[in-house]
C-alpha cells in the first residue's frame, strides 16, 4: 500500500512541469501573446536581447520567439516626454514650452550684425574726427589742397597693396567692363574729396559739415533728376529746416567765404552721386569685387586720376625744400599729413563697409549724425569762436536732418 501511493505521488509530482508547457504553446496558438508579453518584461530584458544562455531555472519560462524582443520600451521615452510637456503647460503656458534651436540661433545672428554694424559706425566717427584735426592743421599751413588729397591717396594706395601682397585680403580679380564701370566712381570720388579739403581750407571745421548736412536736399535733387522719384510733402516740408539753418549758420559764421562755402556744396553733391554709384556697382558686379576691394580699386584709380592734374596745377610742392623755403615746420607737416592720411583710408573705409550693409538713405542719415559730433568736437578742440545764432542756424539744421530720416524711414521702400 505505501509503495503504490509513493509511486502515484511520484507520478504526480513529475506531471507538473507540463502544465505551463501546454498553456503557453496554447496561448501561442491563438496569436502568440504570451510570448510577446513575457518578452517585455523588464526583468527578462537583457536576457531576451543577448546572446548569453537562459537561467537553468528559468527555461521553462524564456521560451524561444523569433520576433523581436523589445516592443514596448520605446513607449516610455514618450511618455515621459508628454508628462514634462504637460506639466510644463500647467506651470507657466506655452511660452514655458522649449523654443526650436532656430530661433535663438538667428536672434543671436541679429545681435552680432548689430554690434558689427556699431562697432563700424564707431569707428567711422573715431577717424574722422581725427582726419578733420590733422587735415585742418595741415592746411592752415600749406595751402594746396589737390597735393594734400593726392598725398592721402598715396598713403591709401601703399596700404592697399600691402594688405593684397601680404594676403590680408585677397586681390580681386579686375575685367575691363568692371574698370569702365568703376571709372564714374572713381571720378567723383576724387572731386568729393578735393572739395572737401578745399572747404576744410577756407573756412572752419564746424562750419563745413554744416554746409555739408544739407545732403539730404541734394539727395531729393539727385533722385528727382536722374531716378524719376519726387519726394512727397513730408519730405519737402523737412528740407525747409535744413536750408533755413544752414543760412542762417552762414549769415553769423565768422570764417564765412564763398569759396569754403560753394566747395562745401559741391562736395555734397558729389557725395551724394559717390554714394548711389557705389551702390549701384556693389549690387550688380561680381562675386569677386565686395566693398573692400570696391573701394581698394577706387583709391588706386583716384591717385592715378589725381597725381598728373595735381603736378599740373599746383606743381610739386610736397617736398622737404619748398617746405624748408615757406619756412614750415618739416616734421611737424609731414606726420601730420601722414596721420591725416591713414585716418582719411580708415574711416572711407569704414563708409564703405557700412554702405554695403545698409541704405543709401540710412548711410546719409548716419553721416549727419556724424556731422553732430565732429561739429562739436571741433569746436571744443580749435576753440572755434560760434555765436548764439550760429548755435541755432546749426541745430536748426540738424532737426530738419532728424525730421527728414524719420520721414524716409516711414515712406515704404520700394527695393
Amino acid at each position: 500500500m505505501l509503495q503504490h501511493s509513493t509511486s502515484a505521488a511520484a507520478a504526480s509530482f513529475a506531471a507538473r512541469p507540463l502544465l505551463p508547457r501546454l498553456k503557453a504553446g496554447r496561448r501561442r496558438r491563438h496569436g502568440g501573446g504570451a510570448s510577446s508579453h513575457l518578452y517585455a518584461l523588464p526583468g527578462f530584458l537583457s536576457s531576451s536581447s543577448s546572446s548569453e544562455e537562459p537561467s537553468p531555472s528559468l527555461s521553462w519560462i524564456c521560451t524561444p520567439s523569433p520576433r523581436p524582443a523589445v516592443l514596448k520600451a520605446p513607449l516610455v521615452p514618450t511618455t515621459v516626454a508628454r508628462a514634462a510637456e504637460d506639466a510644463a503647460l500647467a506651470a507657466g503656458g506655452e511660452e514655458s514650452l522649449p523654443r526650436p534651436a532656430t530661433k535663438v540661433s538667428s536672434s543671436t545672428s541679429g545681435m552680432v550684425h548689430k554690434l558689427q554694424l556699431g562697432f563700424l559706425f564707431g569707428l567711422w566717427y573715431l577717424f574722422n574726427i581725427y582726419f578733420n584735426i590733422y587735415d585742418k592743421q595741415v592746411l592752415k599751413v600749406y595751402p594746396f589742397p589737390m597735393t594734400i588729397t593726392a598725398f592721402h591717396f598715396g598713403i591709401g594706395t601703399v596700404l592697399i597693396l600691402l594688405m593684397w601682397f601680404t594676403n590680408i585680403y585677397e586681390k580681386p580679380k579686375i575685367s575691363s567692363k568692371q574698370i569702365v564701370a568703376i571709372l564714374p566712381l572713381a571720378i567723383v570720388h576724387t572731386l568729393a574729396n578735393v572739395f572737401t579739403n578745399m572747404s576744410l581750407g577756407k573756412v572752419a571745421v564746424s562750419f563745413t559739415h554744416t554746409i555739408k548736412a544739407s545732403e539730404p536736399f541734394f539727395t531729393v535733387i539727385l533722385s528727382a533728376l536722374f531716378l524719376g522719384e519726387f519726394p512727397s510733402f513730408l519730405v519737402l516740408i523737412s528740407l525747409v529746416p535744413i536750408v533755413g539753418g544752414v543760412a542762417l549758420a552762414s549769415l553769423t559764421e565768422v570764417s564765412f567765404n564763398w569759396a569754403g562755402f560753394w566747395s562745401a556744396m559741391a562736395s555734397n553733391l558729389t557725395n551724394q552721386s559717390r554714394n548711389v554709384l557705389s551702390k549701384k556697382i556693389m549690387t550688380k558686379s561680381e562675386e569677386s569685387l565686395d566693398d573692400i576691394n570696391l573701394f581698394s580699386v577706387t583709391t588706386i584709380m583716384s591717385f592715378l586720376l589725381l597725381a598728373p592734374v595735381t603736378i599740373l596745377i599746383e606743381g610739386i610742392k610736397f617736398t622737404p625744400a619748398y617746405m624748408h623755403f615757406a619756412g614750415l615746420n618739416i616734421k611737424e607737416v609731414f606726420v601730420r599729413s601722414f596721420l591725416a592720411g591713414v585716418c582719411f583710408h580708415a574711416y572711407q573705409q569704414a563708409a564703405y563697409m557700412i554702405l554695403s550693409r545698409v541704405s543709401p538713405i540710412t548711410h546719409s542719415v548716419g553721416n549727419c549724425v556724424k556731422r553732430v559730433v565732429v561739429i562739436i568736437s571741433s569746436v571744443l578742440f580749435f576753440r572755434t569762436p560760434v555765436s548764439p545764432i550760429n548755435s541755432i542756424g546749426t541745430g536748426v539744421a540738424l532737426v530738419g536732418v532728424f525730421l527728414y530720416s524719420r520721414v524716409t524711414r516711414a515712406k515704404p521702400k520700394s527695393d
